[in-house]
């Protein structure tokens, strides 16, 4: 049996340490035993159930410092990064708790005389969730509790770069008082991943890239069930002339170079407009080179390391790609020499044209490209140009233009000014290639539900 093996990227791919990759027996058996747990926790109301997650909630706050370390370790991510995400990971668990059965409460949609009709939320069955590494344990948070709530049982895997972070949550599930079955977790890469897709499952739930998302829905077209699936993104931000640079410079470097860029709902292209054009550029450029860049164990540091070589790889390519088709290099735009492993100088670009990479490929690592309009048009035209519609920013001082511009943007999740869509209540999710269905609030509890109508009188 081969081994998955961790390794440390901001440590020169020092080895953490192994699991052992699960096989096509030791998927197809949990998956059994997920299918003998279903009936048995579909028919546990929503209150024993949010009883049993409360405990699971109570056993991960124990693992605060071992999962932090790990995501430090595995993925790279900055010392006040991990701890912040902490705070946000189980701020989402607390709320998937406290809204599950409201949001999953029958509704009555028809009620004359003695005749009642009943919106009725069931649980689809076995959930294959599978999720990426950028935020480890907030993935496993999102993909799992709201199905385990709704009634659904789970089948996890996930990500390859963080198997350790994988493995702690496996032992704190298995510690719980869950029925045998209603959650279990298979390790390896995207062969297992598709292996478990291809199971006797009814849901498959997914955080990923575009590209294995389509794959991943083509088996659910195959075998006719459901896919809900938060994919690649290029989200663009909109600087228009009305407005103070000095004011959202911060709030643009932070939406783009968090977690080493990394992060699907990320700021990856910014549009100015021509008269705030160089200011935004200049204030860019002093504001990543003031950034803390290296060794994310110093809780000092605000861009770390990439999340392995691979990564370090495709991102030299794309930013490559641009400076021999013409692109401008402001700031950064090479590979590290100063520190071992997958680093990747914070990177500012101008000159962009469509046909570079960094302009029209999803791009993870810390580079944005910057590039200049005229008209209201022009930058709807540049924002709508990708096949991504995850999210979208808009600074304009009118706020009457700028939701008229909102309303002309295709993406899922557009902030205005100082709007910030990441509350609870609000679904997550995207246009195109951004990927289909919702997460979170009520709409994304539904989502892992068969609506079933029961009429009676």
């Amino acid at each position: 049996m081969s081994n998955l093996v961790s390794t440390n990227p901001g440590k020169n791919y020092q080895k953490i340490g192994q699991v052992k990759i699960s096989t096509s027996a030791e998927i197809k058996k949990k998956v059994f035993e997920a299918h003998k747990a279903k009936l048995l926790w579909k028919e546990l109301c929503i209150k024993k159930r949010i009883e049993l997650i409360k405990e699971v909630y109570q056993l991960f706050l124990q693992k605060k410092a071992e999962i932090t370390n790990l995501t430090i370790a595995e993925i790279g991510k900055p010392q006040a990064q991990a701890q912040a995400d902490w705070t946000w990971d189980t701020g989402y668990f607390k709320e998937y708790l406290q809204n599950a059965a409201s949001a999953l409460q029958d509704e009555t949609t028809y009620q004359q005389g003695q005749e009642v009709n009943k919106i009725v939320y069931e649980p689809f069955g076995v959930a294959a969730v599978i999720v990426p590494w950028n935020y480890p344990f907030s993935n496993f948070v999102w993909g799992t509790i709201p199905n385990l709530l709704v009634g659904n049982t789970v089948v996890f895997k996930h990500s390859e770069e963080c198997p350790l972070i994988g493995k702690v949550i496996d032992e704190v599930m298995t510690k719980s008082h869950l029925p045998k079955g209603v959650f279990s977790q298979v390790y390896g890469d995207g062969k297992v991943g598709e292996a478990l897709a291809r199971e006797n499952i009814d849901l498959i739930w997914f955080i990923g890239s575009s590209k294995v998302g389509k794959h991943l829905y083509e088996i659910a077209g195959q075998k006719f069930i459901k896919a809900i699936m938060e994919l690649g993104g290029s989200n663009p931000c909109l600087v228009f002339e009305d407005v103070k640079a000095a004011d959202i410079i911060e709030n643009i470097y932070t939406a783009r170079f968090n977690n080493c860029g990394q992060v699907c709902d990320a700021l990856k292209r910014l549009i100015v407009h021509e008269s705030k054009f160089d200011e935004v550029v200049k204030l860019l450029k002093q504001r990543i080179e003031k950034a803390q860049f290296g060794d994310p164990t110093d809780v000092k540091t605000e861009i770390g390391p990439l999340v392995a070589k691979r990564q370090l790889e495709l991102l030299d390519a794309q930013v490559q790609d641009a400076v021999k088709k013409g692109a401008k290099i402001i700031t950064g735009g090479k590979i590290s020499q100063e520190f071992k492993g997958a680093y990747f100088e914070p990177t500012l670009l101008v000159n962009i044209k469509p046909d570079m990479r960094v302009w029209h490929e999803e791009v993870f690592g810390p580079v944005l490209p910057v590039v200049k309009f005229k008209t209201e048009a022009e930058a709807i035209n540049l924002a709508n140009d990708t096949v991504y519609g995850l999210g979208a920013k808009i600074y304009c001082q009118d706020q009457k233009k700028a939701l008229k511009i909102a309303a002309k943007i295709d993406a899922g999740c557009i902030d205005v000014n100082q709007g910030d869509h990441w509350k609870f209540c609000n679904p997550f999710g995207g246009y195109k290639s951004s990927g289909m269905g919702r997460e979170h609030g009520s709409l994304g509890f539904k989502e892992l539900c068969q609506v079933k109508v029961v009429a009676y009188k």
